[in-house]
C-alpha cells in the first residue's frame, strides 16, 4: 500500500499539502481550531522516533497530523467490513470489536478514537483496551460528540432515519446511510459524557493535558447552506442558554480529549 499516495500529500501543482484533508474539509470555527490545538499538541509530545498508533475505528479519514501519520505504523481495528475496506492509511486493517479486541502491553505510542465511542455499547471495556495497549507517557485521543449538547440530545433521542435524513438534506451527504458511510447508529454509553470520561481517567492513571468543548462544525455549516433554518437554531439555542443553569453553550456539541498514560 502506498501510504504517501493514499493520503494525498500532494496537490495538481505539485505543493506539499500541509494539513490532512479532514482538517481542510472542516469549515472555519471552533472544531477546526481546537483539532489544530491537537496536532500542535501530538507533534510536541509524542516521541520524534517513529510511531506505533493504535486507531480504534478507522474509515477512509485520518485526523491525524501528517507529520505524525508520516513517521508512524497505523493498525487499524474495526467492526465494520466496509471501512475497513475504505482504509487507505493503515498499514495493518484488522476487522474486529474495539470493545474486545486486545494488543500486548505497551505496544503504542498514540490510541485514537475519533467519532468512535459513541456508537459503542460499552465504552468501558474499550477504554480499558486503550490503558492496556499504551506505553507509559502515549497520549489517548478522543474526538466525540457531547451529549448534553442540543446535538447530542436530538441525536441521541431520534430514530436512526432521521440522522440519515439530516445527512442527506441538511448537509447534503449523498451517500449518507450506504454501507460504509455516515451516519452510525449511536448508543450515547454514560463514558461518553466528558465529565464521566474525566473520573475514568483519574481511576485509571490517565492525566488529561487536554480538553475543550467547541461549537459542532454542523453550525456553521448550517449557516452557509440553510442559513433561515441556522438562525431559527441559533435563537433557539440563546433561548436554552439564558435558561440553563451555569454558563453554558448548547451548541458545544463535540469535544477533543487528550490523555496520557502516567
Amino acid at each position: 500500500m502506498n501510504k504517501m499516495a493514499a493520503l494525498d500529500f500532494s496537490s495538481s501543482t505539485g505543493a506539499v499539502q500541509a494539513h490532512p484533508q479532514s482538517l481542510l474539509d472542516l469549515p472555519h470555527g471552533e472544531a477546526r481550531q481546537s483539532l489544530l490545538t491537537v496536532h500542535s499538541i501530538l507533534e510536541a509530545r509524542l516521541p520524534k522516533a517513529p510511531l506505533a498508533i493504535y486507531e480504534a475505528g478507522g474509515g477512509s479519514t485520518s485526523f491525524l497530523p501528517l507529520s505524525v501519520l508520516g513517521r508512524a505504523h497505523v493498525t487499524v481495528v474495526d467492526i465494520d467490513e466496509d471501512q475497513i475496506r475504505n482504509n487507505t492509511y493503515a498499514q495493518q486493517t484488522i476487522l474486529g470489536d474495539i470493545q474486545t479486541h486486545r494488543f500486548p502491553p505497551d505496544s503504542f505510542d498514540l490510541v485514537i478514537c475519533y467519532n468512535v465511542i459513541e456508537h459503542v455499547p460499552d465504552v468501558d471495556a474499550a477504554l480499558r483496551g486503550f490503558c492496556q495497549s499504551i506505553k507509559r507517557g502515549g497520549l489517548i485521543l478522543i474526538g466525540a460528540p457531547n451529549p448534553r449538547s442540543l446535538s447530542g440530545v436530538v441525536t441521541k433521542y431520534s430514530p436512526h432515519w432521521f440522522h440519515v435524513w439530516f445527512y442527506r438534506h441538511v448537509r447534503g451527504d449523498k451517500k449518507a446511510g450506504l454501507p460504509g458511510q455516515a451516519p452510525f447508529p449511536t448508543h450515547f454509553h454514560p463514558l461518553v459524557t466528558l465529565a464521566n470520561l474525566e473520573a475514568f481517567a483519574k481511576l485509571n492513571g490517565l492525566q488529561v493535558i487536554y480538553k475543550k468543548e467547541y461549537e459542532s462544525p454542523r453550525y456553521p455549516e448550517m449557516r452557509k447552506r440553510m442559513p433561515m433554518l441556522a438562525r431559527l437554531i441559533d435563537v433557539g439555542a440563546k433561548i436554552l442558554n439564558a435558561l440553563l443553569p451555569g454558563k453554558r453553550d448548547v451548541r458545544h456539541g463535540d469535544y477533543h480529549v487528550i490523555l496520557r498514560k502516567l
